[in-house]
């Protein structure tokens, strides 16, 4: 999958799926936006890590739920890699799982901010010049909770029902500039935050996996590249569950 000439903008691409997802575009030959929000030594090292693959491209430091922030950050881009081509829409806040009484709304509102407002305001920004070359690329990392509809976890899935519905409606309305719009879920795919999790918590996930086995980042990875690449050109509006075949249980 050749994606060389483009360049490709993957927020929160310092640490787990982000980072794969970045490193594989990089080995297809994009020129790589990577982004983190606060933490700046751990920027610095992905960074390093990623050059030292081979791959090509810049960090970027913005808050991609702020409206100002964005605005910077596309500008830095093109200023620096060219216009974003393919844009990869990863960044996540944390996840707490809670009873429904127990959610604080500023808990909730971050949520909606992070899957709704953030692939919302970036799709914007970019739109225009994936217009004028009659090419593009939204790519948007959902879940398998939406359908699972995963208890105790109502703030999460609802804020990845509303981007799945993102992802609906830009990829029809989008589809006649040759833009695609597609969704990659992930199963619980282990990474650097899960570190705390329980063996016993891991196990019964894994138990519900046909595949039996744990997904990894590279899976992920593989997916987003195909979806970026001329390969899906006529994939638009989907959602693929990369997860071992537990969506279908």
């Amino acid at each position: 999958m050749d994606l060389r000439g483009r360049v490709a903008l993957v927020t929160g691409s310092t640490a787990g799926l982000g980072y794969e997802i970045a490193c594989a575009l990089g080995q297809a030959g994009a020129n790589v936006a990577l982004n983190y929000s606060n933490d700046e030594a751990r920027g610095n090292r992905a960074l390093q890590n990623y050059l030292a693959t081979g791959g090509k491209g810049a960090m970027f430091r913005a808050d991609v739920t702020d409206p100002v922030a964005i605005e910077g950050l596309v500008d830095r881009i093109e200023s620096s890699l060219g216009a974003v081509d393919v844009l990869v829409l990863n960044a996540t806040p944390s996840q707490p799982q809670r009873a429904l009484e127990d959610y604080q709304w500023e808990e909730v509102q971050t949520l909606l901010d992070a899957f709704i407002k953030s692939p919302f305001l970036l799709s914007q920004r970019v739109v225009a010049h994936m217009k004028a070359q009659s090419w593009g690329r939204i790519i948007q990392i959902g879940s398998e909770v939406f359908e699972d509809g995963a208890s105790n976890f109502s703030a999460y899935v609802a804020a990845k029902g509303g981007q799945t519905g993102l992802n609906r409606s830009l990829s029809k309305e989008l589809a006649p500039w040759g833009i695609t719009v597609n969704m990659v879920s992930p199963g619980w795919i282990p990474v650097e935050r899960h570190a705390g999790i329980g063996a016993e918590e891991k196990a019964a996930y894994l138990s519900t996996v046909p595949m039996g086995r744990w997904g990894t980042p590279t899976d992920i990875a593989s997916a987003v590249t195909f979806f970026a690449s001329d390969h899906a050109g006529f994939v638009t509006g989907a959602n693929l569950h990369v997860n071992g075949g537990r969506s279908l249980v």
